[in-house]
This record gives C-alpha cells, sequence and structure tokens, in this order.
C-alpha cells in the first residue's frame, strides 16, 4: 500500500517537476547552509584563515565518502520509483529497505577508516601548517562518528524522493540545520571549541535528523510504504541490482572528490592556506549552483523512473525538455550572482585584508563561466538514472574530472593561482558538454508510443 497523492505520471509535467524539486531544492540549500554555518563561525575566530582550511580539508574526506552514500541513495531512489511506477509496491519496500541496510553496512566501515586513519589521510593533502594538520585530523575523527548517520539518512531521502514525497526529507532536514545553527555558535566561540565544536555539532545535528526519518518512514500519514523495516535480511539479488544502479555514480562522485583533492594538494602546497580557505569558502558559496542543480537532477531521476516503469516514453521526453529549460534559467541567475556579487559573498565568511576578497571574487568569477553547462548536466544525468542507465553520465563525469587536474596545473603555468580555478571550470563545462552530447545520441533509442505498464521488472523492461 502506497499513497497516490504524488503520482508522478499523470498531470501537468513542470507542476509535478516542481512538487518534487523544490523540497528537494530546499533541502540542499540547507546541506548548503549547514556547511556555510560552519564556515561563518569558523571565520569569526582569531585565527580564522587556519579555521576555515581545517573544515576545509576536513570537508574533503565527507565529500569523497559521498561515493559510497550514493550507493544506498540510488538504489532506493530508482529502486522505489520505477516499481512504484509500475505498480509493485512490495518491490518497490524491498530496494528502499535493503538500500538503507546496504548504506547502514558502508556507513560504519567509513566512519571506522576516518577514525582510525585521519592523520595519513590528511598527509595526503600535503598541509604545511602544523596546527592546520592537528585540527583536520581532530575534525575526521568526529564527524567519523556521523557517517553511518548520514548515510542512512541519504537512503531513506532517496526512497522518500522515489515515491515523489520529498517534502518529508526536507522537514527533517530543517530541523537539523536549525540545530545546528544554535549549536554552531555555542560550540565554536562560546565554548571556545573551534574545529572541534563545529565537529560535534555537525554529528548531534545528524543524529536528529536521522531520528526523524525514521519516525517519517514508520509513522507519518504520508509514508511511502505502510510497513518499513531497517534492519533485518539483504535480498542478494536486489543488492545485485542496486550495485548495478549505484557502482557507476559511487564512481563517478570519488573520482570527482579524489581529483578535486589533487587540485586542493596543489593548492595548498604551491600557494598555502590562504588559497585552500579561498577554494573552500568559493566552492560553498558556488554549490548555490550545483546544489540546487543537482536537487532539480534528483526530482528528474523520480519523474523519469515513474514513468519509465509505466511506460510513458513521450512523457519522459517532454520532462526532460522541462527540466533543461529550468535548470538553465536558474543557471544563468547564479552566473549573474556570482559575476556581479563575488567579493560581498566573501566578505560574509572571511573578515580579512582586501587581497583576500579579491581572490574571492576572482576565484568565483572564473567560476561563473561554466554555470550554464550544469543545466546540460543536472537535466541529462537526471533522466539517464531514471532510466536506469547511471553508466553515461558517470562516465562523462570520471572522463571530464581527469583532465581536471591537467588542466589545473597547465593553466597554472600560465596565470598562475587563477588558473587552478580556470581548469575547475573548463573540466566542469567539459563534464556537461559530454552528458549532453551522449544523452541527444542515446534518446533515439528510446520509443515513442507510449506502452501499458507489463508485471515485468524494472530491469526486464527493454529501453
Amino acid at each position: 500500500m502506497t499513497t497516490k497523492t504524488f503520482d508522478l505520471t499523470q498531470g501537468g509535467i513542470l507542476k509535478k517537476l516542481l512538487l518534487v524539486a523544490l523540497p528537494i531544492m530546499g533541502t540542499q540549500l540547507m546541506q548548503m547552509a549547514y556547511n556555510l554555518t560552519d564556515m561563518y563561525w569558523l571565520g569569526r575566530m582569531p585565527d580564522s584563515v587556519s579555521a576555515v582550511a581545517a573544515g576545509g580539508l576536513g570537508g574533503m574526506f565527507l565529500w569523497l565518502g559521498m561515493a559510497l552514500m550514493m550507493i544506498g541513495r540510488m538504489g532506493a531512489e530508482i529502486g522505489t520509483s520505477q516499481n512504484l511506477g509500475r505498480g509493485d509496491v512490495d518491490t518497490a519496500r524491498g530496494y528502499a529497505q535493503d538500500s538503507t541496510r546496504i548504506a547502514l553496512v558502508l556507513g560504519v566501515l567509513y566512519g571506522l577508516v576516518l577514525l582510525t586513519l585521519a592523520g595519513p589521510l590528511v598527509s595526503l593533502l600535503q598541509v604545511r601548517e602544523l596546527h592546520v594538520f592537528e585540527n583536520t585530523c581532530t575534525y575526521l575523527r568526529i564527524v567519523g562518528l556521523g557517517i553511518p548517520l548520514t548515510y542512512m539518512s541519504a537512503a531513506i531521502t532517496g526512497m522518500f524522493n522515489g515515491a515523489g514525497n520529498s517534502r518529508l526529507g526536507f522537514w527533517a532536514n530543517a530541523a537539523g540545520l536549525l540545530f545546528n545553527m544554535v549549536l554552531d555558535p555555542l560550540m565554536i566561540l562560546n565554548l571556545n571549541w573551534g574545529v572541534k565544536g563545529a565537529a560535534i555539532a555537525t554529528v548531534i545535528a545528524q543524529g536528529i535528523v536521522l531520528v526523524l526519518f525514521i519516525v517519517f518512514a514508520k509513522r507519518h500519514p504520508q509514508r511511502p510504504f505502510v510497513l518499513f523495516h531497517i534492519l533485518g535480511r539483504i535480498d542478494p539479488k536486489k543488492i545485485e541490482q542496486i550495485l548495478r544502479w549505484s557502482l557507476p555514480v559511487a564512481l563517478e562522485s570519488g573520482a570527482f572528490t579524489a581529483l578535486a583533492m589533487v587540485v586542493t594538494g596543489m593548492a595548498s602546497a604551491w600557494y598555502g592556506e590562504t588559497a585552500v580557505a579561498v577554494q573552500r569558502v568559493g566552492s560553498q558559496i558556488e554549490s548555490l549552483s550545483w546544489l540546487i542543480g543537482g536537487g532539480f537532477s534528483s526530482a528528474t531521476t523520480a519523474f523519469v523512473g515513474q514513468n519509465f516503469g509505466a511506460r510513458k516514453w513521450e512523457r519522459i521526453r517532454r520532462g526532460y525538455r522541462i527540466s533543461l529549460g529550468t535548470l538553465f534559467i536558474w543557471e544563468v541567475l547564479v552566473t549573474l550572482l556570482l559575476l556581479l556579487g563575488g567579493r560581498f559573498l566573501f566578505s560574509l565568511f572571511l573578515r580579512e585584508p582586501p587581497v583576500i576578497l579579491d581572490m574571492g571574487a576572482t576565484y568565483l568569477r572564473i567560476l561563473a563561466g561554466c554555470q550554464v553547462f550544469m543545466a546540460l548536466e543536472g537535466a541529462c544525468s537526471g533522466t539517464f538514472r531514471g532510466l536506469g542507465k547511471t553508466l553515461p553520465p558517470s562516465l562523462s563525469s570520471i572522463t571530464s574530472n581527469l583532465l581536471r587536474p591537467l588542466l589545473c596545473w597547465l593553466f597554472a603555468q600560465w596565470i598562475g593561482l587563477n588558473g587552478l580555478w580556470l581548469g575547475i571550470a573548463v573540466s566542469a563545462a567539459l563534464r556537461g558538454l559530454f552528458m549532453f552530447v551522449w544523452y541527444t545520441l542515446y534518446e533515439r533509442q528510446i520509443p515513442h508510443t507510449d506502452e501499458p505498464a507489463t508485471p515485468a521488472t524494472c530491469e526486464e523492461i527493454p529501453v
């Protein structure tokens, strides 16, 4: 049994997309607010540049951990949406439960890695300042405790998104953000715990979010399934299908982060903690673009997944084009914001000499050049994943990101530090172009005539 309120196979396409996308984008904005809240209060410490750099370096390993986190989320999102689209509620629930169980196992494993190997991991980033190194290790050891909580929340989020009910995820994350905003200044400044305080506040907020997710999944009147069990036996066949969907996405996420860490290591080794702080704050501001794009992409995945299960091919085509147009308008607005308001945005997080604010404004102006290409990436990757074809967007992303360190090195030889930022922008633009070309060619294989849904499993439905 499942609610019919969030059926994405009928009704106005833009309305349905926004019904799912707006709460997801709100959730993504809150995730950005989590990070910016940490940056804001760390930037109020006496040694603000060092504190921001330490938080930023630690955040790279949390970002790297998203690769494993995506396994649970993609399995739940695709498995739930496709099976609900064809009316198989029991199979949909099975994918959601098994994805959450996989997320718990992977979260415990990665959390243990951060707890036990913090020092060697931070050494990979070539940190030269001892106090930054020690603060980063402390940060990682604490946030490692919250990794299982985050992974499970992501899987349950995927279940809600796949069912078209993304509002529950929004409210759970809103509560977590509220607690984080209250705890950050208390622990960072009032208790003078600095980077350690930011990490503790984050773990507490993550725990609150997971508790709410579990309550929503089991008790909320608009929950996707009447019964939902987190602990239990995992179906080997479902594991195989979940991995088939999610491993390309996980590899894409891991490669993206690992190569970004290479660039961060280059910035740290060549230009010191100031460059790392500029990159950290700048990337958080720029995340206004890719987090929103990722949110709309997740909504597209849910929309396409349900219509794929229902075999409504023309609706999928129209949904893709509407998603692309909506994202393009958003990215144009973000481009203008980064071009015209970069220095002001940086001044909110770092109270430093004007030269550092100028560096930050330059960083954002350079990154503004690749924003519109993120519209291509969001619409194409979301559509591919809803169809269960996660390999094309992942290969496109990995290919472009493999070029990133080389481009950064080449441009840095030419124009110095700004060359690193230019390499990031060019590789991001290539990623969007690669996905757009691949999807345009692939779309020719999608049927034009709608068909009645059948009892076949999702993986048996041809495209």
